[in-house]
């Protein structure tokens, strides 16, 4: 078993050695950048009360605000990625982010304070569709690798940043909005310098001799710009999908409106519910040899590989309904919800990126969008529902909203199996971090 296990590992550094260079940078500085963010974000609730003096009533609604405009920015990302340039909407957005940060660091102001933070909500979220979409176009030969190592990374870099955030709040929480702005500014600098020289988007005649290589029966919107109204009636490719995706946000919140509240009532500490989350994190790491060998199974399909995700998450849903009198079932079933996280969010943007060609852009911003609002609606729906009718009532709901998300992904998968049915042997072939 152990030496299944080493072999594993050498095979993925092998593939990561296989990477191009210049993606091995843009990854470094990826994971320092979510490592800088994660410093600031689990402690706004806190900085709130703590320092500003409102209510957790208030932190909420900032959240909120927060989110809500991290959702128009996704939109807006989306849209404007051909129209403005990746370079000017991903390092324009992160120099923004990085000012805007460092405005909170040197202001006590309560409005200017959700002003701000809503604003930085909005930048933030306009660079996420664009970054998505410029891995898929310039390393479009080892996307699958890619997202999959950026989704690895991000996730390590915020577990380091989160415990690095609590720290230097215990100096001072001013310090955490100043250290986290200065590395989003580093980070600007770099993707200024890096993307100086434009990514390769793909024009119309590349879109097509890549669908006549790999899959000769694509869908014609995949090889041209298409109209907005053209992508909206693409129901198919996208309504599924996004509304899933914000089942799925909805479901995954009742870890912190549900299980946070459960534990701190019986006595458990958020100590232990703070491991829940190192769980998470060591899960996401050392769980890869698992996840490679489910993507293998799943053929290549990606919509195959979200329906696969999501039975995990329905398993672990059920099975903390079931059982969650015990800590070590709580932990159970974070394990078993974070295989089933690590198994879909990583294919989103790969699915539109093979998917949409030159269209990517937009549908992974609405998708995103989407998924914001599942993050913004799930707090305040478990909320509410666990000071009425107690922990078991978030349970059940979690349980049916993350079947009602099995359906929509199945239903996505039906709808989508026959153009990714030439990717079986077209992904054999990729780049794989499995």
């Amino acid at each position: 078993m152990f030496r299944i296990q080493r072999q594993t590992w050498r095979n993925k550094l092998s593939a990561l050695s296989a990477l191009p260079r210049d993606a091995l940078f843009f990854l470094a500085a990826s994971f320092v950048n979510s490592a800088g963010m994660a410093i600031m974000w689990p402690l706004t609730t806190f900085y709130v009360h703590n320092v500003l003096g409102q209510s957790y009533g208030d932190a909420g609604l900032v959240v909120f605000f927060q989110s809500l405009l991290s959702t128009v920015g996704q939109l807006t990302g989306g849209q404007l990625y051909y129209r403005l340039g990746p370079a000017r909407i991903i390092a324009g957005s992160f120099t923004l982010a990085a000012v805007i940060l460092l405005l909170i660091a040197a202001t006590d102001n309560w409005p200017l304070y959700v002003l701000l933070l809503s604003l930085f909500g909005f930048v933030n979220g306009a660079a996420s569709p664009a970054m998505s979409a410029y891995v898929g176009f310039r390393w479009k030969e080892h996307r699958r690798s890619l997202y999959n190592i950026m989704y690895v990374c991000n996730n390590v870099g915020i577990s380091i940043g989160a415990a690095v955030g609590g720290l230097i709040a215990a100096v001072s929480f001013s310090l955490t909005y100043a250290m986290t702005g200065v590395t989003t500014l580093v980070f600007a600098i770099f993707l200024f310098v890096f993307m100086k020289g434009g990514v390769p988007t793909p024009t119309s005649a590349s879109i097509v001799r890549d669908s006549d290589e790999r899959r000769p029966n694509a869908a014609p919107e995949a090889a041209r710009m298409a109209s907005r109204g053209e992508l909206l009636r693409n129901v198919n490719l996208y309504l599924y999908i996004s509304i899933g995706s914000l089942l799925y946000w909805i479901a995954f919140q009742q870890w912190s409106t549900g299980v946070a509240p459960y534990m701190e009532e019986n006595g458990l500490g958020m100590d232990k519910y703070s491991l829940l989350w190192t769980v998470n994190g060591l899960t996401i790491l050392l769980g890869q040899p698992l996840a490679g060998w489910i993507r293998r199974r799943s053929a290549g399909m990606i919509s195959r590989q979200m329906l696969i995700s999501c039975m995990f998450t329905v398993f672990a849903f059920v099975f903390i309904l079931v059982l969650h009198d015990h800590y070590l079932y709580l932990v159970i079933g974070m394990i078993v919800a974070t295989i089933g996280e690590m198994l879909l969010l990583p294919v989103i943007p790969m699915f539109f990126s093979e998917r949409s060609g030159v269209n990517a852009p937009f549908y992974m911003g609405l998708s995103g969008g989407f998924g914001n609002v599942g993050r913004m609606l799930g707090p305040l729906m478990f909320g509410h529902i666990f000071d009425w009718q107690g922990v078991n009532a978030v349970f059940m709901l979690g349980t049916f909203i993350s079947v009602a998300t099995q359906i929509l992904f199945y239903v996505n998968h039906m709808a989508n199996r026959e153009q990714e049915n030439y990717s079986e042997s077209a992904a054999a072939s990729m780049p794989q971090s499995g």
